[in-house]
């Protein structure tokens, strides 16, 4: 992979006191021009942001009371609050909020305050929370939060914990990434709070399903415009650990290793990568395509098994295979079996294209047929039986009662 995606270390800032957005970006975020933070010092406490608008809202309020001081009463009132996200439920991110709660108990009656984490946070942190008079919101992802008059969605990002969660405000393309996306860091899973490396890709590519500009992390600065690449960076940096890469290798051979784990959105991306400086690439565009086709993304494999089809033989097997695997997949049976067929005059022991002939026609209905493809038929009696099965199947009717059968 690319030595220029790779992420270094650097010092962490001098503590330089709550900012306004708008003071920092230019141009700022429009409708969050003022917006405060409190950068992170020494990993001690994480980033805190204060979200103004019809009250108070504080996303990560840090590890201790004191970050308030200077922001009460200069600037927002304690009795201005009224909730407080947590992005997940480490102690440098999340003890600020039991801390806030117990140093202005007195100033917040009523119960007015609402705590917002992941259901699988800290029970210690729910628990003390009520008993200061907190309600506690607990959120799995895909929720719509109202913050201060304005709405974020919830992503579920696990990886650096099990609990992790990003807020997402998709008019501005900005999120709250919490630990997940850090500039020229990678904040490692932590196996204590769930904590696993896979589970991080997951919540990654969450965020890379999303039109992202502008990152509010956890800790560092804030990335605006360039977002997204901070993103991709942590994408990649975790790609090489699981790898077990110290050193930058390149796209392609990320990509086959990748595949080789399983990892096929992964070894896409890689793919991606490599493909971006060699567009014309044959072996690059045959692992993409054959990723693609496993992923069941049919067009996009046809897209590319297109693109083959222009640098290649027309009797390239490899080429009339893969795409009549990608014309099976999107139901045009006919279509596949056209392209299996060639592919077979070519080479008639092709087991692969007898294989997939067998599969395109007992999903036509061609059943009989089906079997009388040797090669075929000993597949479909081993691990093909019951997913050619399931997916043969009618879908039950409109209005029907009538649920799934076991095969």
């Amino acid at each position: 992979m690319s030595s220029e995606n790779d992420v270094a270390q650097t010092e962490e800032p001098q503590p330089i006191g709550w900012q306004r957005l708008g003071d920092v970006l230019k141009p700022s975020i429009p409708g969050f021009e003022n917006l405060l933070f409190l950068p992170s010092f020494d990993n001690q406490s994480s980033n805190i942001y204060v979200v103004p608008g019809e009250y108070v809202t504080i996303v990560d309020p840090g590890n201790d009371y004191t970050a308030f001081m200077e922001l009460f009463p200069a600037r927002a009132k304690p009795e201005d609050v009224r909730k407080i996200v947590l992005t997940h439920g480490h102690f440098d991110h999340a003890m600020g909020a039991l801390e806030f709660l117990r140093a202005y108990r007195d100033r917040l009656a009523g119960g007015r305050i609402e705590l917002i984490l992941h259901e699988g946070g800290p029970a210690q942190i729910k628990e003390t929370a009520r008993e200061y008079g907190s309600s506690v919101t607990e959120v799995r992802g895909g929720e719509i939060l109202e913050l201060s008059g304005v709405s974020w969605e919830v992503i579920y990002t696990p990886g650096h914990t099990i609990d992790g969660i990003s807020l997402y405000h998709a008019p501005t393309k900005t999120v709250f990434s919490g630990d997940m996306a850090l500039q020229n860091a990678v904040a490692g899973p932590d196996p204590k709070a769930g904590g696993r490396l896979d589970q991080y890709l997951f919540g990654l590519k969450a965020l890379l399903r999303k039109d992202i500009d502008t990152v509010l992390p956890g800790h560092g600065p804030v990335v605006s415009p360039g977002g997204r690449k901070v993103i991709e960076q942590t994408y990649e940096a975790v790609m090489m650990k699981i790898l077990e890469v110290d050193k930058p290798i390149p796209w392609i051979q990320g990509a086959i290793q990748l595949a080789e784990r399983g990892l096929l959105e992964e070894a896409v991306f890689c793919c991606d990568k490599e493909i971006a400086k060699s567009p014309d690439d044959a072996r690059t565009l045959e692992l993409k395509a054959v990723c693609l086709n496993d992923l069941g993304r049919s067009r996009e494999a046809l897209e590319i098994l297109g693109r083959l089809r222009s640098l290649r033989p027309a009797d390239d097997t490899f080429v009339l295979v893969g795409t009549g695997y990608a014309l099976m997949g999107l139901g045009e049976y006919g279509e596949s079996i056209k392209c299996f067929d060639a592919a077979l005059r070519i080479r008639p022991d092709l087991r692969d294209a007898l294989v997939y002939k067998g599969m395109a026609l007992h999903l036509s209905g061609n059943h009989e047929e089906a079997m009388d493809i040797e090669p075929f038929r000993t597949e479909f009696m081993g691990r093909f039986q019951s997913e050619l099965l399931k997916a043969s199947r009618p879908a039950p009717k409109e209005g029907s009662d009538e649920g799934p059968r076991e095969a």
